[in-house]
């Protein structure tokens, strides 16, 4: 079996290179072409550890100081949390590109008769790979910038009224400029059927406008409000809507004012 030593070095250096820069984009680092380059040069120069008459130990201690230098290199100097944010993002999109060629491999290269399963003969190559492993990258990247916008606008909220205590999931709308029209407070909106209202309890009648439709929400004071354990309001405005929100899994929309 004939091992081409370039091929795998630059290989290694194309790995590690897209691992720095998927770690640079993903936590904002700013850093530039050159020190992403030079890092990855360092992760790829451990392939010559394999020559080395190492044991399974000693070579797994001088890769964990590999990726240490490699972070140290790329993102210079740093706090430990910055420091320990970026090595456990870098192990985190390594396990994901490997683990996903793995399976690409192993899918690509057998076969199976029943629970019988045998090689085909055939595996991605290294090209393949090449190809291959920018689009996973890219994918994971748009993925985490999806996740990070879509769920930063989600909060933990809770409410108090007439001394009992409510959990919810609210979610921050920009969109909510509902105010009502006597104090010009800002309204909340909340749907929760299991919600008891008192028959003695004063409403506040708020009117809005919607897409296609205007109307009249009913709106109760609570005692207190509560957004991730942080921000706390007194007195404020719930509107009770009527039908669901089409947010998965929200029973709570947030207004902007309250932040």
């Amino acid at each position: 079996m004939k091992i081409y030593l370039d091929l795998v070095f630059f290989m290694n250096f194309g790995f590690d290179f897209l691992l720095l820069l998927t770690v640079n984009l993903v936590l904002k680092r700013n850093r530039k072409l050159k020190a992403i380059l030079l890092g990855s040069l360092v992760g790829a120069l451990s392939i010559f550890f394999l020559f080395l008459p190492l044991n399974t130990i000693t070579l797994f201690l001088l890769k964990v100081l590999i990726s240490f230098l490699m972070v140290r290199i790329t993102f210079g100097h740093q706090s430990p949390k910055s420091f320990g944010t970026n090595l456990a993002y870098l192990y985190f999109v390594s396990i994901l590109l490997g683990g996903f060629l793995y399976y690409l491999n192993l899918e690509f290269s057998y076969q199976n008769q029943g629970l019988i399963f045998f090689h085909n003969g055939f595996s991605i190559n290294f090209f393949l790979l090449l190809i291959l492993s920018p689009i996973i990258i890219w994918c994971y990247i748009k993925q985490v910038k999806s996740f990070k916008t879509s769920y930063s606008a989600y909060h933990t909220v809770e409410l108090i009224y007439q001394h009992k205590h409510y959990r919810y999931s609210g979610y921050l709308d920009t969109g909510n400029k509902l105010y009502d029209p006597y104090k010009h407070r800002p309204v909340i909106l909340l749907y929760d059927p299991k919600l008891k209202i008192k028959k003695n309890t004063k409403m506040i009648y708020t009117p809005y406008i919607g897409l296609n439709h205007t109307g009249i929400i009913p709106c109760i004071v609570v005692e207190k409000l509560i957004i991730d354990k942080t921000i706390e309001k007194e007195n404020v405005l719930i509107g009770l809507s009527q039908e669901s929100f089409k947010i998965e899994g929200i029973s709570l929309i947030l207004h902007s004012d309250l932040f």
